[in-house]
C-alpha cells in the first residue's frame, strides 16, 4: 500500500513539478495545545493540470529526481478565481 496525502498547491513554476503543502494540527504532548505543522512535498504532474491554490490528492511513488517522490492522483478542488 502506497501512502496518500491531501494538500494545497503552493507552486507550479517548475516543469511537470508541483510543490504541495500538507497542514496538520498536532496536539503538543506537554502543553496540550494544538500546533500547526507543515510538510512540503515535491510532486510529479505529467499533464500539468494543477494550479496554485488547488487542493490535490498525491500518492507515494518511486524517486523521480533528487526531491520528487510523489505523484499527482487527482485534483480534489479547484482554486476560486
Amino acid at each position: 500500500m502506497r501512502k496518500e496525502r491531501t494538500g494545497r498547491v503552493v507552486s507550479n513554476r517548475m516543469a511537470k513539478t508541483l510543490v504541495v503543502v500538507e497542514d496538520k494540527r498536532l496536539l503538543h504532548p506537554r502543553y496540550h495545545k494544538y500546533v500547526l505543522s507543515r510538510t512540503k512535498y515535491y510532486v510529479h504532474d505529467e499533464a500539468e493540470q494543477a494550479r496554485v491554490g488547488d487542493m490535490v490528492k498525491i500518492q507515494e511513488s518511486r524517486p523521480m529526481s533528487k526531491l520528487k517522490r510523489w505523484r499527482l492522483v487527482q485534483v480534489v478542488r479547484r482554486a476560486e478565481g
